[in-house]
């Protein structure tokens, strides 16, 4: 499948523009810094931008702001990342700012824990806080879980 250019212009955009937790979260992870993994920003997959992916193990991570609210847009995207093969983790930009070391931790367990059993719906939004994590499984199979359409 071929790229569109102008969803790779966009995502190039996406890059000079992060998010202040997007950049904190990217800092974290750039240059194999969570458990040697490669993680890329910005990523084109099919018809979707995602926030953060590492290709293997096949792990796409999305940042929310506080405006998401489009459930069925992201049961689609979710639903085709799924089909690839890609494990989705989401977590809000409030995750991000007061405890990336929760995130990352998620996003540890995430990378070394085999997918489990799929579920029928979307697996609910990871979210981390001061006193831990509200779904330590966090996982489903490849790819499940929410993600962020921005398109």
């Amino acid at each position: 499948m071929q790229t569109d250019p102008l969803l790779l212009d966009r995502a190039r955009g996406m890059r000079r523009a992060m998010t202040e937790p997007e950049t904190r979260l990217w800092l974290a992870l750039r240059g194999r810094r969570l458990d040697g993994v490669k993680f890329a920003r910005q990523v084109v997959l099919g018809p979707y931008i995602v926030d953060f992916c590492a290709r293997t193990p096949r792990l796409a991570i999305e940042v929310d702001g506080e405006t998401y609210t489009d459930q069925s847009r992201d049961d689609r995207r979710t639903a085709w990342l799924i089909a690839q093969g890609y494990r989705v983790l989401r977590f809000t930009n409030a995750d991000v700012m007061m405890n990336l070391d929760g995130v990352l931790q998620m996003m540890a367990v995430a990378l070394a824990t085999a997918p489990h059993q799929q579920r029928v719906n979307s697996a609910p939004r990871c979210s981390v806080h001061a006193g831990g994590m509200d779904d330590p499984l966090l996982l489903s199979p490849p790819g499940r879980g929410l993600s962020d359409d921005r398109q």
